[in-house]
C-alpha cells in the first residue's frame, strides 16, 4: 500500500467535520464538509455550494495526490468567483441580456456577467447552503435545494436534488434532478471541477492528451453568447475527436478554450461517452460520461493568481473544466434542445467519472 502524499490541508479535512454559520446566508442549514472514500479513492465535498472540494486518486505508482482545484477552508469557497467544484444553476452557463421569454412572460433575470446572466447569478446554486437529506461515506451523500419562486428573477419554485455516489471502487456518479413545482422554468445545472490529473499544484495543463466525443460547437460572440449556430469542428482548433494535447493548438486560440461541444448521439438508454483525459507523467486518466447533450469544456482561461489549498497560487490555465449541460442560452434558441420543465415534470442529468492510472 502506498503512502499517501497529501498537505497538510487535506490531513486538516480528513481529521473534522467543520460546522459553521455561513454569514449573511437566508439559510438555517450548517455548514459541513464530508467525505467519500473507498480504499485509497476519496472525494471531500460540503454543502455549501454542493462543492466537491478534492478527489484524490493514486497515479501509476501509486502516489497519491488532490486532482482538483480548490481551497482550504469553506469560508473561502464563499468569496469565490472561480465557481471552484460547485453545483451552478438555475441555469449553468449564460443567458444572453439576462432575459427571456416564456409562455408569453419575459423574465428579467440578475446580471452578473456585464448584460448577461452566468451560471444562475450572483447567487446561483453554487452559493447557497444546500441540506444533507442523506449521507454514508462509503457509499453517498445527496444534497437538496428549494429554490423559491423569483430566485435571480427565474420563475417558479423548484426543489433540487444532487447526489454523489461511489461506484466499483475507482467511479464517481453523480445524479442531479430538479422538480418544477408550479410554474414552468427552465433548469440546466452543471458541475464546475477544475480538474488537473498531474495533481492541483503541477501546474499548466497543455500537457493533457484529451478526447472530445462532440463532432459540432456552438459557435459564440464576443461576449460568449451563443450565435444559435451548430458548426463542425473537422479543420479547426476545436477538434479533439482523436486524441491531443490541449496546448496543441493554442496559438490558434489565445484565448483559449470556452466553448459548449454538441456530444454525438448515444445509444438509447444509454449514457453519452462525452470526454477523455489522460496525463501523462502520473498516468492518471478520467473518463466522462454524461446523459446531458452538451458539455463546455473550458481551460481556466479566468484564472489569474489564485490562491489555493495550501497556499498554492493557480495560474491561468491551471485545471480544466468539462462541464456537461444543456446548450447555453437555450431558452433564446428554439433550435436548442429544449431546457423548460413544466409543473410536475422533472429534470434529470446523469454523469459518470471513471479514474484510472497505468
Amino acid at each position: 500500500m502506498a503512502k499517501a502524499h497529501v498537505s497538510s490541508s487535506h490531513v486538516f479535512f480528513l481529521l473534522f467535520f467543520l460546522f459553521a454559520k455561513i454569514n449573511g446566508s437566508e439559510s438555517n442549514e450548517e455548514v459541513g464538509v464530508y467525505e467519500l472514500k473507498r480504499g485509497d479513492f476519496s472525494v471531500k465535498l460540503t454543502n455549501y455550494g454542493a462543492v466537491v472540494i478534492s478527489v484524490i486518486l493514486p497515479d501509476k505508482n501509486g502516489k497519491l495526490d488532490d486532482v482538483v482545484l480548490g481551497y482550504d477552508s469553506v469560508k473561502e469557497y464563499k468569496n469565490d468567483s472561480t465557481h471552484f467544484g460547485a453545483i451552478v444553476g438555475r441555469v449553468a452557463n449564460r443567458i444572453g441580456g439576462a432575459e427571456f421569454t416564456l409562455n408569453g412572460t419575459k423574465y428579467k433575470l440578475v446580471a452578473n456577467d456585464g448584460n448577461n446572466t452566468l451560471h444562475g447569478g450572483p447567487k446561483g446554486f453554487g452559493d447557497v447552503i444546500w441540506t444533507v437529506k442523506s449521507y454514508s461515506k462509503d457509499s453517498h451523500i445527496t444534497f437538496t435545494y428549494d429554490s423559491f419562486d423569483g430566485e435571480e428573477g427565474f420563475p417558479g419554485n423548484l426543489s433540487v436534488s444532487a447526489t454523489y455516489m461511489l461506484i466499483d471502487a475507482n467511479k464517481l456518479a453523480l445524479k442531479m434532478e430538479a422538480k418544477a413545482l408550479n410554474k414552468a422554468t427552465p433548469v440546466n445545472l452543471a458541475q464546475h471541477t477544475y480538474w488537473n490529473l498531474g495533481g492541483h499544484t503541477s501546474g499548466n495543463i497543455f500537457s493533457h492528451n484529451l478526447q472530445l466525443f462532440g463532432s459540432h460547437i456552438t459557435p459564440v460572440n464576443k461576449q460568449l453568447i451563443p450565435t444559435g449556430e451548430i458548426l463542425s469542428v473537422r479543420g479547426t482548433p476545436y477538434d479533439f475527436l482523436e486524441p491531443r494535447t490541449i496546448g496543441s493548438r493554442f496559438k490558434a486560440l489565445p484565448d483559449g478554450y470556452d466553448i459548449n461541444y454538441v456530444l454525438d448521439a448515444a445509444s438509447p438508454f444509454h449514457l453519452r461517452k462525452a470526454a477523455v483525459v489522460q496525463e501523462s507523467v502520473s498516468g492518471r486518466k478520467l473518463e466522462l460520461w454524461t446523459s446531458a447533450p452538451g458539455v463546455q469544456f473550458y481551460t481556466s482561461n479566468m484564472l489569474h493568481d489564485e490562491k489555493g489549498k495550501g497556499g498554492f497560487i493557480y495560474k491561468q490555465y491551471a485545471g480544466l473544466c468539462l462541464e456537461t449541460q444543456g446548450f447555453p442560452d437555450s431558452v433564446n434558441h428554439p433550435n436548442f434542445p429544449s431546457q423548460i420543465v413544466n409543473p410536475g415534470e422533472t429534470y434529470k442529468h446523469t454523469m459518470v467519472y471513471r479514474f484510472t492510472a497505468n
